[in-house]
């Protein structure tokens, strides 16, 4: 059944724009209709399976919506890679995934066309990170970086307040890393023999540990040695390279294993050795925004695509 949709709450900005997004993920898509985070007016849940069969379902939601509540603006905000070069034939198309039947899918016209408002398209970690920049861990800093830690590793990155572009988006996860000595745990990523992603995911940790719950790992186990070396690597990378002044850090295997999070702060800073001066402050924090910087990012994204005054 769908979810009703709800007046907006009382206490927000009546004059707010209120916002379509969606979050596409690889096991499920979120589609939230907002003015922000305090400004929730629906949210409903659609399965990731076969490209039509999905994209109709998402594409039932927003015309529903559409019908009782013309939003201002949508946000897509995909899992990838993505082709976001708007001069490019095959702009808002998922790209090379290794999910069976979406490379070079459609996503962004198949959504956005049959609307006449403002639409924005990037990637679900660049959406999070928006998020967390506008309301979340990250508020007020042009430069920082979202990293989810889950199924598989992804970096959503702001540099000078704008997600970072050139060949294509961040794929950080893909970074490659030095193993720790001595070990031989095979690489979960088909790509690559030593990357993050194929280290420190979730799929990595299954894999190497023959088990489907990450969350039912002790905290002692050897393997998270490796998990906290791989992602004190990205970190550093992320400090030598852009230079974000914040990393917020979730997703499914950070929220079920939390030992993770405070072991990477003291890591990262042995790892620069005083090389770089590092903020005072914790440089690596939780998502301000938890499990709704996802679904929120897409809002954030749809706040992009309307004319410069904006809207908070």
């Amino acid at each position: 059944m769908p979810s009703p949709i709800a007046p907006r709450p009382s206490g927000t900005d009546a004059a707010a724009p209120l916002l379509a997004g969606v979050e596409l993920g690889g096991t499920k898509c979120i589609a939230t209709l907002a003015t922000g985070p305090d400004g929730l007016i629906a949210q409903e849940t659609i399965p990731t399976t076969d490209p039509a069969t999905t994209l109709t379902g998402i594409a039932a939601v927003l015309d529903r919506w559409w019908a009782t509540h013309c939003f201002a603006a949508l946000g897509i905000a995909s899992f990838g890679p993505v082709d976001l070069d708007p001069h490019s034939a095959s702009y808002g198309h998922i790209l090379a995934t290794t999910k069976p039947g979406w490379p070079m899918t459609d996503v962004a016209r198949r959504l956005t066309s049959r609307f006449p408002v403002p639409m924005a398209f990037d990637t679900d970690v660049n959406g999070a990170a928006l998020a967390e920049g506008r309301w979340g861990a990250c508020q007020g800093l042009d430069d920082h970086a979202y990293v989810t830690v889950g199924t598989g590793v992804g970096v959503g990155l702001i540099v000078h307040g704008q997600p970072t572009r050139g060949i294509g988006h961040s794929e950080m996860g893909h970074l490659r890393v030095p193993r720790l000595a001595g070990d031989t745990i095979p690489s979960a990523c088909r790509f690559h023999a030593d990357c993050v992603e194929g280290l420190a995911s979730g799929s990595a940790i299954k894999a190497a540990l023959g088990t489907t719950h990450v969350g039912d790992v002790a905290p002692d186990h050897p393997l998270w040695d490796r998990v906290a070396d791989a992602l004190a690597c990205l970190c550093h990378a992320l400090v030598c390279s852009t230079g974000p002044r914040r990393i917020a850090m979730g997703g499914g295997v950070i929220a079920r294993q939390p030992h993770l999070l405070p072991r990477l702060e003291p890591m990262l800073r042995a790892s620069i050795n005083g090389y770089m001066r590092l903020p005072d402050e914790p440089l690596i924090v939780a998502p301000a925004l938890g499990d709704q910087a996802g679904p929120l990012g897409s809002i954030a994204l749809a706040a992009t695509a309307l004319p410069a005054r904006g809207a908070d």
